[in-house]
């Protein structure tokens, strides 16, 4: 379960990645509620999929890569023409924390912790104690994420968006593609 924990965390580990790329200083606060949104998130998304399993299985694992895709990458090209034109956006310096820009982040980066629930529910597996542990390591994982992002956004300042922007599209690919078989 813990190996389980850390291959969902690591989209939100990006993600969490990008959101410290371009702080000036580390805002501990900031990151802790990063990390909450993330944590949570995938916590409660194999709850959700083991409760809806018997009943939207095939329409969630039908379009659960396409919503991934569609939210990341749009939020990662969003980024991209922000940073080309030295705007703000999701690597922008936060000043507050953006609870609907985290909540679209925190879906995006959660669709696969759904999956997993819907297979623990076909497996009759219970589902509460992984999805605690999932949801404590992806806390862990993304607040040092957002540590890490603000180390390497002293170096890439300027490039940040552009840099976060590519993180998310190709996360949002690899999930596509993942979804497709095309890569494992």
């Amino acid at each position: 379960m813990l190996l389980i924990g850390v291959g969902l965390s690591m989209d939100a580990f990006a993600v969490s990645i990008c959101k410290g790329l371009s702080m000036e200083k580390v805002r501990y606060g900031y990151a802790a509620w990063v990390a909450v949104f993330f944590g949570v998130f995938q916590g409660v998304m194999p709850i959700l999929g083991w409760l809806l399993a018997g009943q939207f299985a095939d329409i969630i694992s039908d379009v659960d890569h396409w919503i991934a895709f569609f939210l990341l990458s749009g939020l990662g090209i969003k980024m991209i023409m922000e940073g080309k034109k030295g705007e703000g956006g999701v690597c922008s310096p936060a000043r507050d924390v953006d609870f609907k820009e985290l909540t679209l982040l925190a879906i995006a980066t959660s669709i696969d912790a759904m999956a997993v629930g819907i297979s623990m529910a076909f497996l009759k597996v219970s589902v509460y104690s992984p999805a605690a542990i999932i949801g404590i390591i992806t806390f862990v994982i993304s607040f040092i994420g957002v540590v890490l992002g603000h180390l390497f956004g002293i170096k890439l300042q300027q490039k940040s968006l552009i840099v976060g922007g590519l993180i998310l599209l190709l996360i949002g690919i690899k999930i596509l593609l993942e979804h497709m078989g095309v890569i494992s």
